[in-house]
């Protein structure tokens, strides 16, 4: 077998980095974030013996060469003006991710921020305490009632929570008139759907299974109230314009239309997931603009749930900046070695959370799949934000473009 030959016989480098991704998350529950690809590749790989990180490791660094050598993507030397130059770039930033993440099960010593960095592509930096004080002020100029800030954030966010039996419908209202938007500013592919969830006992909020076809199942967790301040941006950013969207354009046009098979496989750990949360994140905006609290109202009003349009508003603003409270706490865990009764402390003053939910968050922190991955949220939405720079075509490319965190970081 030629060495560029992944071991199904399927040609290229592509082949061997799924079989690399989908090997290395035998190791790592959560890893494969989604496989649609060939059926018959994930069966072999789960059939075949259990291979150690370290061997692993060792596959992802002459991967890394065979891509840097120039070896064939996928069975044909496809010429530069097609886009293979950029495309090599961009496998080549995934594989990086997947060795770093083998090279840590394989008890190798990386530095939290080196280990960010290689997954991810950006470096995570602390922000100044006072950068949160700020926000605090801000907070406690529009909230209401009196006593300490902490306590008037939690009752005023908790004073929103949406009754579960309410969720189907206001979820259901959202999704529709987010999509029918979607659609209009970006297209989306015919027979695309996404069925909702309510599921319990999970470190996230909401999370996008993509199954492929067009399909996405997105499980909302209950395990703390679902507050009607976040419910909009939860459905983008699950479904339209964020993930969904994202998965349902490229499995069209580079998987069926272009055969870029790499894009089969949904990987943790890579720079692909920071620039989709980053996208997902911004979403909202994009569709909705700077301001989207009128819109949810009409939504959320009819169905008796409570929505301070003005409070909501102003709250949002502030509160973006209390987004890097966790990866500060993610630092100070990771890279001080202080201890999660501390950490859980910091994030509950800064953060402005209860302690439940101030644990929810540091649980997410050291959770073995999802440790580093914070930083995709706190690094992810003010890089795409400043490379769609308020335009939709830019977002666009978002959607249905293999691209960088380097490649939205360069002048241009």
């Amino acid at each position: 077998m030629p060495p560029e030959a992944a071991e199904d016989g399927s040609p290229g480098l592509v082949g061997r980095y799924l079989d690399l991704g989908l090997r290395l998350g035998r190791h790592v529950d959560g890893l494969v974030d989604a496989y649609y690809g060939d059926p018959a590749r994930a069966g072999r790989v789960a059939a075949e013996p259990l291979r150690p990180p370290d061997r692993l490791a060792a596959e992802a660094r002459r991967l890394c060469a065979d891509l840097d050598a120039g070896e064939p993507l996928d069975g044909s030397r496809e010429p530069v003006a097609a886009g293979s130059a950029a495309r090599r770039r961009w496998v080549r930033a995934q594989v990086v991710g997947v060795l770093t993440t083998a090279r840590r099960l394989a008890g190798e010593p990386i530095g939290y921020a080196d280990e960010v960095e290689a997954c991810y592509g950006v470096r995570p930096g602390r922000v100044d305490e006072e950068v949160f004080a700020g926000a605090h002020r801000r907070l406690d100029e529009v909230l209401p009632g009196g006593g300490p800030l902490g306590e008037r954030l939690g009752a005023w966010r908790e004073a929103h929570a949406v009754p579960v039996e309410l969720l189907p419908s206001a979820v259901g209202s959202l999704a529709e008139d987010l999509r029918d938007r979607t659609r209009r500013l970006f297209g989306l592919p015919e027979g695309e759907r996404v069925d909702f969830e309510l599921v319990a006992h999970q470190p996230w909020s909401g999370f996008n299974y993509y199954l492929g076809n067009l399909h996405s199942r997105v499980a909302i967790n209950t395990d703390l109230p679902v507050l009607s301040t976040s419910l909009a941006h939860l459905v983008a950013h699950e479904a339209y314009p964020g993930h969904h969207t994202e998965h349902t354009r490229k499995e069209v046009g580079l998987v069926r239309k272009r055969r870029w098979n790499e894009e089969t496989a949904f990987l943790v750990g890579t720079p692909q997931c920071l620039l989709a949360e980053g996208l997902a994140d911004l979403g909202l905006e994009v569709v909705l603009g700077a301001r989207p609290e009128p819109v949810v109202a009409e939504h959320l009003a009819p169905l008796g749930i409570r929505y301070d349009t003005e409070v909501v508003a102003a709250v949002a603003e502030a509160g973006e900046a209390l987004g890097a409270v966790r990866q500060n706490a993610a630092l100070r865990l990771h890279e001080d070695g202080a201890d999660v009764d501390t950490v859980t402390a910091e994030v509950a003053r800064w953060g402005l959370l209860p302690h439940e939910r101030a644990a929810k968050a540091v649980e997410f922190l050291t959770h073995p799949t999802w440790r580093a991955y914070l930083t995709c949220y706190v690094e992810g939405l003010p890089l795409c934000r400043s490379f769609v720079g308020g335009d939709p075509a830019r977002f666009d490319r978002l959607l249905s473009e293999q691209l960088t965190p380097a490649d939205l970081a360069a002048p241009g």
